[in-house]
């Protein structure tokens, strides 16, 4: 099992960087695939990125590519992501998630959420 905290979010003007972090607990975290999600005002929680276990290999949603980039260290059990060029349509809840393997279906562990703002 693994327990998941994001931080990193806050209000930002057009244009604005964040990064957002997600510390994990466990000493097998360099086992979860893990992944963003975000939850927009009044709509469904929407893929944003995921990075394999090995960190080999990442995925993004075609809205943020070119933007966001999903990094992950293993050795401090943290995973990221890069937020650049961030738009209003950003806005959002933001979650990591962790799946227990590259192939599993679904994600198991989600975080608490940090709060990303864009304002135009």
């Amino acid at each position: 099992q693994v327990q998941l905290v994001e931080s990193g979010g806050g209000l930002v003007q057009a244009g604005d960087s964040l990064r957002l972090s997600c510390a994990a607990s466990g000493r097998t975290f360099s086992r979860y695939a893990m992944g963003w999600f975000r939850q927009p005002p009044g709509k469904e929680r929407e893929f944003v990125a995921s990075i394999r276990a090995s960190g080999s290999l990442t995925y993004y949603a075609d809205s943020v590519k070119g933007r966001f980039t999903i990094s992950r260290d293993n050795a401090k059990n943290t995973v990221y992501l890069q937020m650049n060029s961030l738009k209003p349509e950003d806005t959002a809840v933001y979650y990591c998630g962790a799946r227990n393997s590259d192939f599993a279906p679904r994600y198991d562990y989600w975080g608490q959420g940090t709060q990303v703002t864009v304002s135009s």
